[in-house]
């Protein structure tokens, strides 16, 4: 069962719920100063070796067999390592989790993730961007809501996941629409409890993918559940490993190969949306036509920028703007960057996939 909405706003209570027996088990001695704990001896800064050396695997994440599908479908060369195993986890907990326990190398992820990360006091890097300029997420409501934009939020309850991308959404659409934290009912769930807690009503407001839109009203407009749509974005689609990854040349360099690859495989997707919507969205996530449509219809141009200047001050922004309700301790984002990577995606894609 979930934890209540936030009393008052009591955000020591909402960290422990959200974080609990993860972070007790894990040892986050780090998390009540809220400053990264040395998980290793230092960021690599030695070059990128120019070959991914023999016998080299990678452990990566493959949220529904997206990434496999996506290399087959847009024939990307072959990696010049092992891929040890496909991860099925996209969730930023969950990915944090499995850093830990060493069953993750690499993940794709949006901004808020690494930053939750080090609060947890957890060092990892951020090694390419993708950036995001089109809403990927809109506010869903509960069946039989009256809500109809952001400013009918007040005195509501929201789903909230202080870890992922859903969470930062919906901080920003508050602030842009004038609504202070202590206005509304923060209640703390991860994204994959979002769709249950609406159809439930333990919620008024969750902020879902836009690929979650069709199937959710498709069941539950009927019976008056509706989207508020906003122009708030998540800038920032990204990859990221842990420092202990990076340390290692060999495990490096093959990150350095495959980043190529993922940059590819985006622009492959964007490309072809009647291949992918068949593929993908019919024949594997049970989605009509129509409906797989309408989600491709949404979709971001991939944008892989030769410098990381704007994304830096997207996250620097984003980390303070949860400094500010309480969640994170302010700190310096461009520590999450490993810059040895900085080039490498945008190296790889077309001009106009740069800017």
């Amino acid at each position: 069962m979930s934890s209540p909405p936030l009393s008052g706003f009591d955000r020591r209570l909402f960290l422990t719920s959200l974080l609990g027996a993860t972070a007790a088990a894990a040892g986050l001695s780090g998390c009540a100063g809220g400053s990264a704990a040395a998980d290793t001896e230092g960021a690599a800064t030695e070059p990128l070796a120019g070959e991914v050396p023999a016998g080299t695997s990678l452990k990566i994440s493959s949220y529904q067999n997206v990434q496999q599908l996506q290399f087959k479908l847009a024939k990307v060369p072959a990696l010049p390592f092992k891929v040890s195993s496909w991860v099925n986890i996209g969730a930023g907990p969950d990915v944090i989790n499995a850093f830990r326990a060493n069953s993750l190398d690499l993940a794709n992820n949006a901004g808020i993730p690494p930053i939750q990360a080090h609060y947890q006091g957890f060092d990892a890097k951020i090694v390419a961007i993708n950036l995001t300029r089109k809403p990927n997420y809109l506010f869903a409501t509960k069946p039989g809501s009256d809500i109809r934009a952001v400013e009918d939020f007040r005195g509501r309850k929201l789903a909230f996941s202080q870890g992922q991308a859903q969470g930062v959404v919906l901080l920003r659409a508050l602030k842009k629409a004038g609504l202070k934290y202590d206005e509304v009912k923060l209640v703390p769930l991860t994204s994959n409890q979002f769709l249950t807690a609406l159809q439930s009503g333990q919620v008024d407001i969750a902020p879902l993918a836009n690929s979650q839109v069709p199937a959710y009203l498709k069941q539950y407009g009927g019976k008056g559940a509706r989207v508020v749509r906003t122009d708030v974005v998540d800038l920032l689609n990204l990859l990221w490993a842990p420092q202990s990854v990076l340390n290692d040349s060999a495990k490096a360099a093959a990150i350095a190969a495959y980043i190529p690859r993922w940059a590819k495989g985006q622009v492959w997707q964007y490309e072809h949306p009647d291949v992918w919507n068949e593929e993908f969205y019919v024949k594997t996530q049970n989605l009509t036509p129509d409906q797989a449509k309408s989600i491709s219809d949404l979709a971001n141009k991939p944008l892989f920028p030769p410098s990381w200047d704007e994304a830096i001050r997207w996250e620097q922004e984003t980390a303070d703007l949860l400094a500010e309700g309480g969640f994170v301790k302010k700190f310096d984002v461009s520590t999450l960057f490993d810059h040895r990577f900085e080039s490498i995606a945008a190296e790889a894609v077309p001009a106009e996939y740069r800017r």
